[in-house]
């Protein structure tokens, strides 16, 4: 357990100086435009240097220190990540459950990944849609700070979450399904059950742990599809988060806070990694040692 740990925490701080390396690469890219390979070259070394002692530079745009504009908007991006995570799991694990061990839903799958292939922009603008002509909503953005009674709570809420949680759904359905088709097909139930034990004691003391582990083996893969899915919520629904910072920045060649945002989300998204891969190992082997 510990050298799989060792493993996976080398790989986290590899993943880490390559964000790294890549973040200095964003910033340094008005450097290239102006003085060419060697003055890029030098821009890139020079903000590598400043990335190293948090000297993350400033905004074009707000002139605003990067490292300020992100932490006014990171926490409304977490927010919206995490009620979406809540969605993503209330749909996700007993649709994929239910694809993974029901022999005859299993013909469904193809459908539902053609469903789950729509672009999370055209769900976004339809959710959209239907607030405002169906339900008489009035969207308005996030209010941070404000206090505001419940209505207006599920209103602001609940149209990102539900754009956001649905893309983490189809993330969570996906991985559960594939774990769980592997496990339903696995040679060692047909050998248990000819041992004696029940269905029931095979699929709680044997299947779950495994189709738990597969689940946590691709927590960095939901996690990347959380935050892209906040990035249009964030655009669609007018949100002052990180992730929309992050694609308005590139289009406004704000690179130093583009840079910052990079860097944080992909650390992000190696720490998931990291804590899955080394969760379900140990689970995997708690499941081996019962």
């Amino acid at each position: 357990m510990w050298g799989f740990g060792l493993r996976q925490f080398a790989r986290l701080a590899l993943g880490l100086f390559g964000a790294f390396l890549l973040a200095g690469a964003v910033a340094a890219l008005p450097s290239g435009a102006h003085h060419g390979i060697s003055g890029y070259l030098a821009g890139w070394v020079a903000h590598l240097r400043a990335i190293a002692l948090l000297d993350f530079g400033g905004s074009q745009v707000s002139a605003l220190p990067a490292a300020v504009e992100l932490a006014r908007r990171l926490p409304v991006t977490l927010e919206l990540v995490s009620a979406g995570a809540l969605v993503a799991l209330v749909l996700g694990v007993p649709l994929g459950l239910l694809l993974g061990t029901g022999r005859r839903l299993r013909a469904a799958a193809p459908l539902v990944q053609i469903v789950a292939a729509a672009p999370v922009f055209c769900a976004g603008l339809g959710l959209l849609w239907l607030a405002e002509q169906v339900l008489g909503w009035h969207v308005g953005r996030h209010l941070d700070g404000q206090a505001l009674d419940a209505q207006a709570v599920l209103r602001t809420l609940a149209l990102p979450a539900l754009t956001v949680g649905a893309a983490g759904a189809a993330a969570v359905q996906l991985s559960l399904r594939r774990a769980a088709a592997v496990v339903m097909e696995a040679p060692y139930r047909q050998g248990l059950r000819l041992m004696g034990l029940g269905q029931f004691e095979i699929d709680r003391a044997y299947s779950a742990p495994q189709i738990v582990a597969g689940f946590l083996s691709n927590l960095g893969e939901i996690t990347l599809a959380l935050f892209s899915a906040a990035a249009v919520a964030e655009w669609v629904f007018d949100w002052p988060g990180a992730a929309v910072l992050f694609v308005k920045s590139i289009a406004l060649q704000d690179w130093s806070v583009a840079a910052l945002v990079l860097l944080v989300f992909a650390s992000i998204k190696l720490a998931a990694d990291f804590v899955g891969a080394v969760s379900a190992h140990a689970l995997a082997r708690g499941e081996v040692a019962a």
